[in-house]
């Protein structure tokens, strides 16, 4: 039975709304100030970036925590990832239950996405910058405004309403951006301490900046290099071109052959997923993308059934002579970083071989490939059957004052489908504050103020219904 089908859990009294609703408001400024201080930490957790910033990042994310005085533990963690390698700092903090009350794990991830070019940005990107009613910076949308909503909501619980009955367990991961790759070893290390009844991933968007959205469906992705190669060295292009083939000439045939004429994905074996989605009018999509006017949308089908559920492919870097270094030569080899989005309801593996076969098949002069830095993500389906899905949509409702939507996104947060094996019982609730201005991972990221108020609000209220919930049932609702 969907929620649609199924009778909509009672509204709160209209005095605890209203007094979560005012300590929200109270302690916005308060919450704008911390996540300010958060965002000129540039904590990158790629290779190559400082991995002291993510370690002072996560220090303050612990003593936010710590502040809170709610919690009976809070710990720095870091674990290794199945490469032997040290993992980045994650943050960990437990509260325990009343007797037979529902315990909620509220997820974010404090680190970010390299900020690339600052002269691309409005405004220095690890300074956070207030125009209108938008904060600008790197993270402050992906995913620091997530761990401040975290912090801000039990802040505003704590003082609306005393201490909360309901366990809360929160887990701020440190490398998110860069594959989450020690997030199995912490899984496994602290699934006492983490686990939990119902789990809230704050790392998602909004339908818009007056509608909130609760994600019910995710992409998977496959990322990886590929190194394309036709000569075992560098030759004169004046005295071989047109002969010979270069590794450029290679890669650019090759790359070619993964899309059709309609710009739709030409790989046997990666499939969509059948299900219904709403229109949306391509204007909107054109605006959230900044299509430059000529430029045509790409694939068949409902826009947002191209978006959420069906697979996709980009090249995202290219190593290769630059422009202001290139010689009259021909490249013995290229190499590109590909990044394919899977659709819900195919093994990551599965869609990697598929795309693998297809090159292979298709390179052209007998180029030789190389394949590396494989990284696979399992899509996921959020099981919608469950009383949490009420209880958020519910309390999205009356925290926005509006109807919520359930949507799928066409991005990827694999480490759901491992928080769902971990803890199969739980029930996952994917929420956010972004919403389709953010621009989340590129120049001039930013949060909507009247989005992250909301949304700090909706988890308030979200706990505060758990809570009724088990005094409903006399502290029962597993």
């Amino acid at each position: 039975m969907t929620p649609a089908e199924r009778s909509a859990p009672a509204p709160l009294a209209p005095e605890t709304l209203a007094a979560l609703r005012a300590s929200v408001q109270h302690g916005l400024p308060r919450a704008i100030a911390e996540l300010s201080e958060l965002v000129r930490i540039p904590s990158v957790s790629w290779d190559g970036f400082d991995p002291g910033h993510v370690q002072a990042s996560a220090d303050r994310t612990a003593d936010l925590l710590r502040e809170l005085g709610v919690f009976d533990e809070v710990l720095v963690d870091r674990a290794p990832a199945p490469d032997g390698t040290l993992g980045q700092p994650a943050v960990l903090a437990r509260r325990a239950a009343a007797p037979g009350a529902a315990t909620v794990l509220l997820y974010a991830h404090h680190d970010v996405q390299p900020p690339g070019a600052e002269s691309d940005w409005s405004s220095p990107p690890f300074e956070p910058t207030l125009r209108g009613d938008r904060l600008y910076g790197r993270g402050v949308a992906d995913d620091k405004a997530g761990v401040m909503t975290h912090v801000a909501a039990i802040r505003a619980l704590v003082n609306a309403a005393g201490e909360p009955e309901v366990g809360l367990v929160v887990f701020i991961e440190g490398e998110e951006e860069f594959g989450s790759r020690s997030f199995g070893a912490l899984l496994e290390r602290h699934r006492d301490l983490l686990a939990a009844d119902v789990i809230v991933v704050a790392d998602s968007d909004n339908w818009s900046i007056d509608t909130p959205s609760l994600t019910v469906g995710l992409r998977g992705n496959a990322t990886f290099s590929l190194t394309v190669s036709t000569l075992e060295h560098a030759s004169h292009s004046g005295m071989l071109g047109g002969a010979v083939p270069d590794a450029m000439l290679a890669t650019i045939a090759l790359l070619a052959t993964l899309h059709d004429a309609d710009g739709a994905v030409a790989v046997a074996g990666l499939r969509s997923h059948d299900q219904r989605v709403p229109s949306i009018p391509e204007q909107r999509v054109r605006d959230e993308a900044g299509l430059l006017d000529g430029v045509s949308t790409i694939g068949r089908g409902e826009l947002l059934h191209r978006l959420w559920a069906q697979p996709a492919i980009t090249v995202t870097g290219i190593d290769a002579p630059s422009v202001q270094n290139a010689s009259n030569t021909l490249a013995p080899s290229i190499t590109v970083k590909i990044s394919a989005r899977i659709a819900p309801g195919q093994a990551p593996d599965e869609a990697f071989a598929a795309i693998e076969r297809h090159l292979r098949a298709h390179a052209p002069f007998g180029a030789h490939l190389a394949f590396a830095s494989i990284d696979l993500g399992a899509p996921f389906l959020v099981d919608t059957s469950g009383w949490a899905v009420d209880e958020a949509l519910a309390a999205m409702e009356e925290a926005w004052g509006t109807e919520p939507q359930q949507v799928g996104v066409g991005g990827s947060i694999p480490f759901i489908a491992q928080l769902a094996e971990t803890f199969p019982e739980a029930q996952v609730l994917v929420t956010g504050v972004e919403d389709p201005h953010t621009r989340a991972h590129s120049p001039d990221e930013s949060l909507h103020l009247g989005v992250f108020q909301r949304a700090i609000l909706t988890e308030a209220v979200l706990v505060t219904r758990i809570q009724r919930r088990a005094r409903a049932q006399g502290h029962d609702v597993h």
